[in-house]
């Protein structure tokens, strides 16, 4: 009988002996614990919109969004609340179940939050399921948030506690945890996860998944994002991460979080279609769509969706959607370019 039980009290021993098994045995246990909690032929697929691009005052050395570095990311200011409304209208005719928005900031200010939550209920009000990811969050604002409607916030950890600031030096580790545990205070429902492959030992990515998991509550999201170096960023030249490496993390994931959606996000485009298919058998259940991840290549999807026909999969349908409405939402998007642009997945 395979364990389905959810543990807050993983040891870094046990996480190392986990990465370390052989490859075929991790898998197994991995699919197996899948399997245990999730159809295995489902995927979630998601899109969300950028409200604000560009200008971030946050040092992140991964990120073309930092001001703190030379890209050829152009910069956006906020996006009017009718035309957020407008694109999430348009959305929902597609298909889609869950409206997510985004914003390049440190932490949303105080003369941001009216117009913030005016597209949180005036997108609630269309039936669709909201999700914002804005940086750090006061438990104020979380509330703030909550009280709009809003059913999910995205805020990743990024990597272990003890490679932290070799990769950020404007916020600490500290403050994520706080963002998360307002969230959680609010009673807003949490996606948090990281990057490998930003120069970090494999202890690092068994701390990441350790301080995910000990969460008193885990997140429902777990996105696992292989590094896109961008140009212009202190990343841009590190070396690139070993793609069993990055199957053994989406593992690990699976088997240290048993009830949340593993996320294969960021640094899809780089993946051939047999590794993203290895990651969705050892357990990521969900994707982002689009020609962009916020600001980096995604695949299109129409690949997306023809890899999971070749592998029998189908999307993952909520509430009263159908298969061919998910579908329809996929398809519609490749076809209407003027649209898709406004459309980007979240880490």
């Amino acid at each position: 009988m395979q364990c389905t039980d959810v543990r807050h009290n993983w040891t870094h021993a046990e996480v190392k002996a986990l990465f370390e098994m052989p490859f075929n045995d991790l898998l197994f246990k991995a699919a197996s614990l899948h399997r245990a909690n999730f159809n295995p032929n489902e995927v979630q697929i998601s899109t969300l919109l950028s409200i604000k691009t560009g200008a971030c005052p946050e040092d992140c050395k991964y990120c073309p969004q930092s001001a703190h570095y030379k890209t050829d990311l152009e910069r956006e200011r906020l996006i009017e609340v009718e035309k957020v409304v407008e694109k999430a209208r348009l959305a929902k005719q597609k298909g889609a179940t869950r409206f997510c928005m985004g914003a390049a900031w440190s932490d949303p200010k105080d003369r941001d939050m009216p117009y913030i939550s005016q597209m949180v209920k005036q997108v609630k009000e269309l039936g669709l399921e909201t999700c914002m990811t804005l940086g750090k969050l006061s438990n104020e604002k979380a509330h703030e948030l909550s009280s709009a409607g809003l059913d999910y916030y995205n805020h990743n950890l990024d990597t272990s506690a003890e490679y932290y600031e070799q990769i950020i030096s404007t916020r600490t580790f500290e403050d994520r945890l706080n963002t998360i545990s307002h969230v959680r205070d609010a009673g807003m429902k949490v996606c948090s996860g990281g990057i490998v492959g930003m120069g970090e030992q494999a202890k690092d990515r068994y701390g990441l998944l350790m301080q995910l998991a000990n969460l008193p509550q885990q997140p429902e999201s777990v996105p696992i994002n292989m590094l896109v170096k961008v140009k212009g960023t202190p990343l841009e030249n590190v070396d690139d991460l070993d793609n069993f490496d990055f199957i053994r993390t989406i593992a690990c994931a699976r088997i240290m979080m048993p009830k949340s959606y593993v996320r294969l996000s960021a640094g899809r485009n780089d993946m051939n279609e047999q590794m993203q298919s290895l990651c969705f058998f050892a357990g990521a259940n969900s994707i982002f769509y689009g020609d962009k991840l916020l600001t980096t290549d995604n695949p299109e999807a129409d690949s997306d969706m023809n890899l999971i026909k070749k592998l029998g999969m189908n999307p993952e349908t909520r509430k009263e959607y159908s298969d061919e409405a998910v579908a329809a939402s996929i398809s519609s998007q490749v076809a209407d370019k003027a649209s898709s642009q406004l459309f980007y997945p979240a880490s």
